[in-house]
């Protein structure tokens, strides 16, 4: 099942078991985001934090979720650069999209009903409502959004992508309708998203290029890289992320 999928041996963690992950549906995949803008004169370290992360992965909203609050513990003796890097689940996802209940049932048959409780359980941990209503589908869409929208600045990378995961997992949005992804951008500070996405092929060169380079060694998210150094897998508590900012500044 999804919830406690190990990365390969020789991705170095700070854990030796990954926290929950979800693993994806065949061997391409990747994402990486920034998100915090960097004061360059604070003469704090920087903590430069690569996340690898697909728009429909539940374990990568907690993941975030999490890494806020460490970050937001931390600020007082680190800068952050957080960005992010796009992992498809499932690269041949419908664009149209499906039922996303259905999907999770066919998916993991007999396990469905004790997975979603789990997910439930733990969105309320965070104060959220877990919503398995609507559809789920490809993520190209969402992932060449979170690519322009890195170009715009990093903390507006990290506030779409926010916008997206609460989205899907609490609103029953689909991260494939521009409605939706166009809502998104304008709540993150997006300039320009709907010229942007009206053609097809804006920003699909450089997901491609974002997949070969942060995602080819890699085969679940969240996964996440802090300062070239540190690797951690799955949605980590905050004490984690806390630990591994410490021994990534050393």
């Amino acid at each position: 099942m999804f919830l406690n999928y190990p990365l390969p041996r020789r991705l170095v963690a700070i854990q030796k078991v990954a926290a929950p992950s979800f693993i994806q549906f065949k061997e391409r995949g990747y994402l990486s985001i920034m998100a915090e803008s960097v004061s360059s004169n604070t003469g704090k370290k920087l903590i430069r934090i690569d996340v690898s992360s697909d728009t429909v992965c539940p374990w990568c909203f907690v993941g975030k979720r999490n890494l806020d609050k460490a970050i937001a513990a931390s600020k007082d003796r680190f800068d952050f650069e957080i960005k992010w890097h796009p992992f498809f689940l499932n690269p041949s996802a419908p664009k149209e999209g499906v039922n996303k209940l259905d999907f999770y049932r066919e998916k993991f048959g007999s396990r469905a009903e004790g997975i979603l409780t789990r997910m439930t359980e733990i969105f309320r941990g965070l104060g959220l409502e877990y919503n398995m209503s609507g559809l789920t589908g490809n993520t190209l869409d969402s992932h060449r959004l979170i690519y322009f929208a890195g170009q715009q600045g990093l903390d507006k990378q990290h506030k779409l992508a926010e916008e997206l995961f609460l989205g899907y997992f609490t609103q029953a949005k689909y991260v494939g309708d521009m409605e939706f992804l166009l809502e998104c951008a304008q709540k993150a500070g997006v300039e320009g998203a709907a010229k942007f996405l009206e053609d097809p092929n804006n920003g699909v060169k450089e997901v491609n290029a974002e997949l070969e380079k942060h995602s080819a060694h890699i085969t679940g998210v969240p996964f996440y890289v802090i300062n070239g150094k540190q690797k951690l897998s799955g949605g980590q508590p905050p004490e984690v992320f806390q630990r591994a900012f410490n021994a990534s500044a050393d």
